[in-house]
């Protein structure tokens, strides 16, 4: 099996427990909304803004302990606020897309707004997702060189021994 495939392997897993997370975080950032929109009079946006926060600090906790737990633990606050500062661009772009449904088009019905809320989550999960793995969350240089290695020793002819030279 070649170096890629264990590459492809790695970044499938890593996709799977991304999704897995954030499958988790989507439920309780549309029942966080959808619980807002139904006790309080906030408007769809401000709702929408609470749930993302929960979800964001949810989501944190299963990034750090499940999906990214390998990954490099040194400098606690340096990744903590590189996670909010990615975690509040996606707001932006979850919201945003949120705001201009229901105030550029007039689309506020609870179902355009779950839709749109939806859309919003989907395309900043993108964004995280990039910026998560390649930002927050940093492989540890050796666990990136010894899958290299042990590819390397996989694809390797097999060494032969020499004759010994007769005197």
């Amino acid at each position: 099996m070649g170096r890629g495939s264990a590459g492809l392997r790695r970044l499938v897993r890593e996709v799977a427990r991304f999704g897995a997370v954030g499958g988790a975080g989507l439920l309780v950032n549309l029942l966080v909304f959808n619980l807002v929109r139904h006790v309080t009079d906030l408007q769809v946006v401000r709702a929408s803004v609470i749930a993302t926060v929960v979800a964001i600090a949810f989501n944190y906790l299963g990034f750090r302990y499940f999906t990214y737990r390998d990954r490099d633990k040194s400098g606690r606050t340096k990744e903590l606020t590189l996670f909010l500062l990615f975690s509040g661009v996606g707001l932006v772009i979850e919201n945003g897309l949120l705001y201009a449904a229901t105030y550029g088009f007039g689309w506020d019905s609870p179902l355009q707004s779950n839709i749109f809320k939806f859309v919003g989550i989907g395309v900043a999960t993108l964004f995280r997702f990039w910026s998560y793995r390649s930002w927050v969350f940093r492989a540890l240089p050796a666990q990136e060189a010894v899958p290299d290695a042990e590819s390397f020793l996989e694809t390797a002819e097999p060494v032969r021994p020499t004759q010994r030279a007769r005197v």
